[in-house]
């Protein structure tokens, strides 16, 4: 915003000082002022002499008297108050805003793009530290962001690159061998089709959960994963896992599609990700005082507490990057943390020790406080 140039802090904190000086110094002179004249009669200084004669007269000045007296006294006083105040209220200025030149340093320095800069303000906490702090703050949480956001458009080209160039190479062999199968063609290029079209899919949903676009509504968690459980109960009876949903009324706030994509979406991974054979899930809902719980437990491989940590990351699998019918694109947890955020809430994943993985989503259970 282009603004016109005016008087700077600095400058409007000195004449604050200043000017409050001199009006405590007029306040001061003018106490004086009254307390003398309790004791100055109205009249011309007169000459009273002494009772008895003996001694001189003493002079008795009047008000006209002690006002030519005390007013050049006064008035250099007060010269001298202005300007020890203009001085010194300068210096104290400048001692004072020194914090904010360095947040406003560092502001600029962060409008530049280097977000690597931290202000680091040392001392105890007062009104400028924990400004600096909040902004060092901001400033860690955008560049973990940004990083993050450069990390998944790196991924995302890269994944939608791959079924854009198998189905070019497709098309290529089939332009240069005219006797290839069409319906193995048209096989192979729907089912890479329909992978970009899910990929797209859960990058629209990603960045939907982001946006936090949504209409807050109380939902019932248990529902949800009922719901979601009976959805891909097919697909855990074909690979022979057993589903099991426990959990009473469990409410909670947000937007019901989403928590369900969010409920589907830990499902869906746990029945992906589990053993060959004979594997389980189990999907609990817990309500609590401060919060609405979802717990998903499935059975599976021995996971590495640093492998767990970074299967929240946008295109990261449970077993490497290899897949199959319904592997999912690898954001599936990407698309939880991101939903779980939105609605305020937290995702924690941690290892079980007979294998597999225990995934616990904590939701408010009421709406945010509208801001007005």
């Amino acid at each position: 915003m282009d603004r016109p140039p005016g008087p700077s802090v600095r400058l409007k904190l000195t004449l604050s000082y200043a000017g409050f000086l001199m009006v405590a110094g007029l306040l001061l002179i003018a106490v004086v002022w009254v307390f003398l004249l309790r004791y100055v009669p109205e009249r011309v200084g007169t000459i009273v002499q002494a009772p008895g004669g003996g001694m001189p007269g003493l002079f008795v000045p009047g008000r006209n008297d002690l006002w030519r007296a005390f007013a050049p006294k006064a008035a250099l006083a007060m010269g001298f108050l202005l300007v020890f105040g203009l001085v010194g209220g300068w210096l104290l200025a400048g001692r004072m805003l020194a914090p904010l030149d360095r947040i406003t340093r560092a502001t600029r320095i962060a409008a530049t793009g280097s977000l690597g800069h931290r202000i680091g303000l040392s001392g105890r906490r007062d009104e400028f530290r924990e400004l600096a702090d909040a902004f060092d703050a901001m400033l860690a949480r955008l560049e973990a962001h940004v990083a993050e956001q450069q990390r998944f458009a790196a991924n995302a080209s890269h994944e939608l690159r791959t079924p854009l160039a198998i189905s070019q190479a497709l098309l290529d062999v089939a332009q240069h061998d005219p006797q290839h199968d069409s319906a193995e063609l048209l096989a192979r290029l729907r089912a890479v089709n329909t992978r970009a079209i899910d990929l797209t899919e859960a990058l629209l949903l990603l960045s939907r959960a982001d946006q936090r676009s949504f209409v807050w509504e109380h939902v019932d968690l248990s529902l949800l994963a009922e719901e979601a459980t009976e959805t891909l109960l097919p697909l855990a009876e074909k690979r022979g896992i057993t589903l099991e949903t426990t959990g009473d009324v469990t409410p909670a706030a947000g937007s019901p599609a989403l928590l369900l994509q969010l409920t589907t979406n830990l499902v869906h991974n746990a029945i992906v990700h589990n053993l060959p054979e004979g594997g389980s899930v189990r999907v609990t809902t817990t309500l609590r005082p401060a919060d609405a719980v979802l717990t998903v437990e499935n059975t599976g491989e021995q996971l590495a507490p640093g492998r767990v940590s970074t299967l929240t990351e946008p295109f990261q699998r449970g077993s490497g990057r290899a897949r199959d019918d319904h592997a999912g694109v690898g954001l599936g947890l990407a698309i939880v943390t991101s939903i779980a955020r939105a609605h305020g809430g937290s995702l924690t994943l941690t290892p079980r020790a007979e294998g597999g993985l225990r995934v616990t989503v904590h939701l408010p259970t009421e709406p945010p406080p509208v801001i007005s």
